[in-house]
């Protein structure tokens, strides 16, 4: 499963989509499995990470500032500048927000980790970035749409996603990690979780695409307008990405690791929050779940693509 694991994603993508479409009362319950899926996802991705080296990329703080200055201060100026496209229809500008200007902290590990990443590095990084966006997100929401939006947007899901998304898995997986030191109890389940830890994935992926892909279908002549600019973004953040971890001076591993936190989203955490907007924002929280079917295809494609391109860039640096 591993060595065709890409292929395998594309059709849990697909498996969840046909599931969805033909069993339309399944909706609910997917959603429902949502967290749990990916709380375990999440938890199989940190019990593969030493955290014995945790304290060393904690103290990065170069990779970690450059982590900051391209997710909080140009990432905005991009997302600015895609949205004056749809700047006329609040909810969709409203959605598109939400999902772009917060970067990824779940999947994008796992990612990260399947191109030869600095998987280790992005996690010490994310409680940071969680904090961070939690903090500036209402800025931003202020600043591009109106100072009415804010006091419409409740706080408690994405605390909750915090909590039960990263912080408790993060916590299980180093007490197992603890717990495989002196016991084979420890140490079977780290061996049993990492054997599982692509069907997860497959299953997250599915879970997540049948329990949204009615809503899309429903609503898909208005979802469209914001296909283009989900797609743009997951170009341009290449680029972006690259030139950031070239003006930090990172090694391979931080740069790829940069250009995924730049381009990926957080649009599972953030999708509770969207469900929780008044009902006439309602239709955001399937812009959200759009952006989320454009990222999973394009995350597939950066796992295959962005290990031969940034080599690639790096030698011409050199030459």
């Amino acid at each position: 499963m591993e060595r065709h694991q890409i292929g395998l994603y594309l059709a849990a993508i697909i498996a969840g989509g046909g599931a969805g479409l033909l069993a339309p009362a399944s909706a609910g319950p997917l959603e429902h499995a949502i967290n749990p899926v990916l709380g375990l996802l999440l938890f199989a991705t940190f019990l593969g990470i030493p955290f014995a080296s945790l304290g060393t990329a904690t103290r990065d703080l170069r990779f970690i500032s450059t982590l900051l200055i391209l997710n909080f201060a140009v990432v905005p100026v991009v997302v600015f500048a895609l949205t004056r496209f749809i700047a006329g229809e609040q909810t969709l500008l409203v959605g598109v927000l939400l999902v772009l200007l917060t970067p990824c902290v779940d999947y994008v590990i796992v990612f990260t980790g399947l191109a030869g990443g600095a998987s280790d590095r992005l996690l010490a990084a994310a409680p940071v970035l969680m904090l961070v966006q939690m903090l500036l997100l209402p800025l931003y929401l202020m600043v591009f749409v109106g100072p009415g939006i804010a006091s419409a947007i409740d706080p408690a899901p994405f605390v909750q996603a915090l909590v039960g998304l990263i912080l408790i898995p993060l916590a299980l997986a180093a007490l197992t990690q603890a717990l495989a030191r002196s016991a084979a109890l420890g140490r079977g389940i780290i061996a049993v979780i990492q054997a599982v830890m692509v069907p997860l994935m497959i299953a997250t992926l599915a879970v997540v695409v049948g329990s949204q892909i009615v809503g899309v279908r429903q609503e898909l002549g208005a979802l469209l307008a914001v296909v283009p600019l989900y797609a743009a973004f997951l170009i341009g953040m290449v680029p972006v990405g690259l030139i950031a971890a070239r003006w930090a001076r990172l090694d391979v591993p931080a740069t790829r690791a940069v250009v995924f936190s730049g381009a990926t989203r957080n649009s599972l955490v953030i999708l509770p929050l969207a469900l929780a907007l008044p009902g006439p924002l309602a239709l955001a929280a399937l812009v959200v779940v759009t952006q989320t079917l454009v990222e999973l295809i394009g995350m597939v494609l950066y796992v295959r693509f962005l290990p031969l391109i940034i080599p690639e860039v790096q030698r011409r640096q050199l030459t």
